[in-house]
């Protein structure tokens, strides 16, 4: 329901600044301005994408927590897509959102209120699992039971090239 209100609102927010706009600059000006605004989000979504691309790279060869990386481009995608929606509201949102002063600002605010959760995939069970990761009673492996009776089967293999 949130979702459908924000839609709406967004709607009837652009529906009058386009109005406005349009009052001021006329027709052409002001769809000038969105096709420009367009391209010009497409360049900065481009040139800001592949500096967090090769910031996560570089993170991973490192093997440094690539989650600031993620999150940023996370946000840059979001960016983008408001910098092709047609309107001066989106457009606004979308070039905040290409600040970086800006992205860590919402990431420090909205990081600590979320919570990772993981989910296991059981054979035995069928299905998948929630589990809590911080559970230290929790020992995840596989096991197979071995018939000491039973007569070698020859090398295991597992050495082989």
């Amino acid at each position: 329901m949130w979702l459908f209100a924000l839609f709406v609102t967004v709607s009837l927010i652009e529906i009058g600044l386009f109005i406005t706009i349009g009052g001021w600059l006329t027709l052409w000006p002001t769809l000038a301005l969105v096709l420009l605004t367009g391209v010009l989000g497409t360049v900065l979504v481009r040139q800001q994408g592949l500096a967090v691309l090769r910031e996560l790279q570089q993170d991973m060869q490192a093997a440094r927590n690539p989650l600031s990386p993620l999150a940023h481009g996370a946000m840059i995608l979001v960016a983008g897509l408001l910098l092709l929606t047609p309107g001066f509201f989106t457009d606004a949102v979308g070039f905040s959102l290409m600040v970086p002063a800006v992205r860590r600002a919402i990431i420090g605010y909205i990081g600590p209120r979320l919570r990772a959760q993981s989910m296991v995939y059981t054979s035995q069970m069928g299905g998948f699992t929630r589990q809590n990761p911080s559970d230290p009673t929790i020992i995840d492996g596989e096991f197979m039971e071995i018939d000491e009776n039973a007569p070698p089967r020859g090398p295991s293999g597992w050495t082989r090239h």
